[in-house]
């Protein structure tokens, strides 16, 4: 059972190559501490220069299954080929110790959340284009064309889930995706451009 204070518990989503990643780290760096990203448990193999413990939890799929049938996640889901899971006592923890937690995660796992808690905020990033996100996953160099290829149908499906989320922010700017996020999760003036950016995601849908 979670923690019931859940104010804490900050959910971003968004197809790969966003740019929600280097979003997340900016917004970290502001936190002094107090805002940390929470760390998944996976099935997926470490890349070069991964820490246990510090990027994921790297498990083994039958570690994995045995958790889930324990109830250990709020949510887990199949992304990719591989099982990403975030560990209810790891959540528990941070947010006992005052941590706002970041959940950095997709649309299946947002779905659970939503469907079972409350008092959280989430924040879907999207792309100013498909062609934009193309280059971006290619210029990063992480994946096969293959993998590539596959991560830009699974963009569609989850960009259609965008509109379920509190914020959608447009990430064409840098600087000004920053300050949009920054003034939700600080509580500053929320500067929400939803309405402008669910636009934007239409003519990504179309």
């Amino acid at each position: 059972m979670l923690n019931n204070d859940m104010k804490q518990l900050i959910i971003f989503a968004a197809p790969s190559g966003s740019g929600k990643s280097s979003l997340i780290n900016k917004i970290i760096e502001q936190g002094d501490n107090k805002v940390q990203l929470s760390v998944s448990a996976t099935t997926r193999p470490a890349r070069k220069g991964e820490i246990n413990g510090k990027d994921y939890f790297f498990i083994s799929k039958e570690e994995f299954v045995n958790l889930q049938k324990e109830n250990a996640f709020i949510e887990s889901a199949e992304v990719h080929g591989y099982m990403y899971g975030t560990l209810k006592s790891y959540v528990n923890e941070k947010i006992n110790e005052g941590v706002q937690v970041i959940l950095d995660i997709d649309v299946q796992g947002f779905n659970q959340i939503r469907n079972s808690l409350q008092n959280y905020v989430s924040i879907f990033i999207i792309p100013p284009s498909f062609e934009e996100l193309k280059e971006r996953l290619f210029t990063r160099g992480l994946d096969s064309k293959e993998v590539i290829e596959n991560r830009l149908i699974n963009a569609k499906k989850e960009l259609e889930y965008a509109s379920s989320f509190d914020y959608v922010v447009l990430n064409d700017d840098f600087n000004e995706a920053f300050e949009q996020i920054s003034s939700i999760i600080f509580g500053r003036k929320v500067i929400d451009n939803k309405h402008a950016n669910l636009n934007k995601l239409q003519d990504l849908l179309d």
